[in-house]
């Protein structure tokens, strides 16, 4: 009588997928690499400062993240383009992840709070024209000899909360101008 023998896991199905992301864009599988990676794969509509990503991922003992450790990580997935980075109006550098999928993260700063939110959900019923639009500008610039691009298509103003709140302007970033014929 032959006894059951369990189906054993193939070689590929034990791989992590972080692991496998970070060997096909030829990074090193640290536990550093695979914590950051997976943390912001995991929260995929947030966008992260370095600081909130350190504030995030802190920890004590081997598992903790040194300032510098962190920027010099963030910085390389960014590079091979795990990591979208852009820079808000503030000019701070804020990470999210990179879907491989997408060519353009549509996303609101808000110049008051701000906050960065992200448009896909509002731009749903848009984002294949998006989508166009960013393949055709990719492509022109692919012709031309431009390499490893993304595009980062940031709409910017007073968000509605900020917007509905009696203490804020109407907008920081433009002063109210007089209309044409007006009186000083």
């Amino acid at each position: 009588m032959a006894s059951f023998q369990p189906h054993e896991p193939a070689a590929l199905d034990l791989i992590d997928p972080i692991d496998a992301l970070l060997s096909a864009h030829g990074l090193r599988r640290t536990a550093a690499a695979r914590r950051v990676l997976g943390w912001l794969l995991a929260h995929p509509d947030t966008s992260y400062t370095h600081a909130q990503l350190q504030a995030a991922l802190s920890g004590e003992g081997p598992s903790a993240l040194d300032r510098v450790t962190l920027y010099r990580l963030i910085d390389r997935l960014a590079q091979v383009g795990l990591l979208l980075c852009r820079v808000d109006a503030s000019r701070v550098r804020r990470y999210q992840a990179m879907p491989a999928s997408v060519h353009a993260m549509p996303h609101f700063q808000c110049q008051s709070c701000h906050r960065d939110s992200p448009l896909d959900g509002a731009l749903r019923g848009n984002a294949d024209d998006l989508e166009r639009a960013a393949q055709s500008a990719l492509a022109a610039l692919q012709a031309l000899g431009y390499q490893g691009m993304t595009l980062d298509f940031a709409v910017r103003g007073v968000c509605a909360d900020c917007a509905a709140s009696p203490a804020s302007p109407a907008s920081p970033a433009s002063p109210a101008i007089p209309s044409p014929g007006a009186a000083p």
